[in-house]
């Protein structure tokens, strides 16, 4: 896979992970439970959950383009449409959102255990990947290549929300993001609404 290809994965997978939802608050909430390292293990184990629905996405997109490409377009336009409403749905959020969850008590057990929940229990990450990552898997790609594809979307995933863990172990990161996120929500949206754009014109290239 050539480093601009690459960077765009990168790029489009870490916009992907800063997007506020239930993961941001999954973290958060053990992180501010327990302590640091819950919220790392939280972190963790949402990167495998993930990891698990990229790698089926990656071999399952590679043969539906091969065998039936006409439905893997439409696939892709309803993965546009799905990208575009949560963009919508980002720029309509309010200021506190999922920044706002109060803390309970933890350990790195439940963290562990509820990562993985939330990561699997979520069936739109399926939808997610297949808008993302029909921009990139081609049917001659290579085992390696589909590799790499699933790990960068682990390893910047589970990077993001270690960053998370370690930032709101500090105790005026959380007050700051309080203050800024609707500027999150703002930028997180306008960038999805931009991605379901670019899914509509074409793979990248």
């Amino acid at each position: 896979m050539p480093l601009s290809l690459w960077l765009s994965l990168a790029a489009i997978c870490a916009m992907g992970a800063m997007s506020p939802g239930p993961s941001l608050a999954l973290v958060l909430r053990h992180t501010l439970g327990g302590g640091r390292l819950p919220g790392i293990t939280a972190a963790v184990f949402h990167a495998l959950g993930v990891g698990f629905y990229a790698l089926l996405t990656v071999w399952g997109l590679g043969a539906l383009i091969a065998r039936h490409p006409q439905l893997f377009q439409v696939i892709t336009w309803l993965g546009a449409a799905y990208l575009a409403w949560l963009g919508i749905q980002a720029l309509r959020a309010g200021q506190g959102g999922v920044l706002a969850h109060s803390s309970v008590a933890t350990t790195t057990r439940q963290a562990a255990k509820e990562a993985v929940l939330v990561a699997l229990g979520n069936p739109k990450l399926i939808i997610f990947f297949v808008a993302l990552l029909s921009q990139f898997v081609t049917p001659e790609m290579s085992v390696l290549a589909k590799a790499v594809i699933v790990a960068t979307a682990m390893v910047i995933d589970g990077g993001w929300y270690v960053l998370v863990a370690l930032g709101l172990s500090h105790s005026r990161v959380l007050p700051w993001l309080q203050r800024h996120a609707h500027w999150v929500n703002r930028i997180t949206g306008g960038l999805l609404i931009a991605l379901a754009l670019r899914v509509v014109v074409g793979p990248i290239s």
